[in-house]
């Protein structure tokens, strides 16, 4: 087998004839043969039996052609690869097969090449980096949230308020006629929490605990298609009002919330892990919008191929979360209103921003000479093992060295990246009243 013609086309797609020669095709026609004769039944002959030679002469000699192609062409296309030394993506397509009078063949592919890109000063690359404020209000939101879940409930005979937890029974109907998951018994709903759709839980303020209320609602129109803008009523009845009492904002609620002896320790650890926590978000924006970036700042094309088995995995990945959550793909598609079309073409964009990403980290890793160590191996091997729960000899024979030297120099690349980055600087002024870190 050799390359018969190369030519380069747009966005990285290129056509490759690889000539097969009459040795090559015969023996891939002996297979087709091999492979057909069990199915095929000549007069005279036991089923499976007939030489091939028989079989051409009565079906044509051309009969096995289709199937010799189909065997001989992957390894057409590989020889042709490894001639001109090329780096596909996606699928090859046949575009034409000759048959030439000397019995040997000639294949031409539509392939899609490797995208070769450059990226340029991909040190010192800049944007906005959120600030670090912890206010006094954050401080106490933060604490407020905690009081609430360390809430004790009492009953009240009084109408009820919001923020008051109700025990209810309802029943819902539309146009006089019950629905699906328009029930329930003894449900605790919080006035004013929203979880119950809009309109709803408004209409429970001032009930009593005995009252029965028709609540009148209508249904938003994304929600579920079987629901979407109907109107509806809801037969409640209030069987209980409770209210919630708060504990203290004292040492001994410290000390029941935290490891900590006193209201104003557990007041400074709860600032500093909110410091933390925003030093995490802004590190992780700012991170973000560098490799944002960096991936629109690399030159070259992407091929369609490259895009389109990226957001095949997306897609996968998307059902396989969704399964592992014990829901079904299908009927959430359906409840959300979309098709596989649809979620594939909201995926288009992030799926191009993370095979340009990648492309710019393999052209640093390359440019700047990134070295992988024994200890960088063992050491990735580690953390695989404790991220996955898997003793490290099995994640060794499951993951091969290749891929882990990969994932090594492009973690890397982006260090080196986020060591150059810079945030651009923005004053901004604190609010009156309030501290800030």
């Amino acid at each position: 087998m050799n390359v018969k013609e190369f030519e380069r086309k747009e966005k990285n797609a290129a056509e490759l004839s690889v000539s097969v020669t009459p040795e090559e095709f015969e023996s891939a026609v002996q297979r087709a043969y091999i492979k057909y004769r069990g199915s095929i039944q000549i007069p005279g002959f036991r089923k499976g039996k007939a030489p091939r030679k028989i079989i051409e002469n009565i079906y044509g000699s051309d009969i096995f052609y289709e199937e010799a192609v189909d065997d001989i062409a992957p390894k057409a296309l590989e020889a042709g690869k490894q001639e001109k030394e090329l780096y596909t993506v996606g699928k090859p397509t046949v575009l034409d097969v000759d048959y030439e009078e000397d019995k040997s063949v000639t294949i031409k592919f539509l392939i899609y090449l490797y995208p070769e890109i450059t990226v340029e000063n991909y040190k010192g690359l800049t944007a906005p980096k959120m600030p670090v404020r912890v206010t006094k209000k954050d401080v106490e939101r933060e604490i407020q949230q905690v009081r609430e879940r360390n809430a004790r409930l009492e009953s009240v005979d009084r109408p009820a308020e919001n923020g008051d937890i109700l025990n209810i029974d309802f029943e819902g109907v539309i146009d006089g006629a019950a629905f699906e998951g328009g029930k329930g018994e003894g449900q605790d709903l919080e006035l004013g929490s929203g979880m119950f759709v809009p309109g709803f839980e408004e209409q429970l303020i001032g009930a009593k605990a005995g009252d029965q209320v028709d609540v009148k609602i209508t249904f938003p129109e994304n929600y579920t298609p079987d629901l979407a803008s109907k109107s509806a009523v809801f037969h409640v009845k209030v069987n209980e009002v409770k209210e919630k009492i708060l504990p203290e904002l004292d040492d001994e609620f410290a000390k029941d919330v935290s490891e900590y002896d006193t209201l104003e320790e557990y007041t400074a650890s709860v600032r500093e892990e909110l410091s933390e926590h925003k030093h995490m978000e802004s590190d992780k924006g700012f991170s973000e919008l560098i490799f944002s970036r960096l991936a629109d700042s690399i030159q070259g094309d992407i091929p369609d191929a490259m895009l389109e088995e990226e957001v095949d995995k997306m897609y996968s990945d998307f059902r396989y979360r969704l399964s592992s959550q014990g829901m079904d793909p299908d009927r959430y598609m359906e409840m959300v209103d979309m098709d596989e079309e649809s979620i594939r073409d909201e995926m288009l964009d992030a799926a191009e921003q993370r095979i340009r990403t990648d492309l710019a980290l393999e052209y640093i890793a390359k440019k700047e000479n990134l070295q992988v160590t024994e200890k960088d191996i063992e050491e990735e091997y580690q953390r695989m093992s404790e991220e996955f729960d898997r003793a490290i000899d099995e994640v060794k024979r499951v993951v091969p060295l290749d891929v882990v030297k990969t994932n090594i120099k492009m973690n890397k690349a982006r260090q080196l990246v986020m060591m150059y980055a810079v945030p651009e600087k923005k004053e901004k002024k604190s609010d009156k009243g309030e501290d800030a870190e």
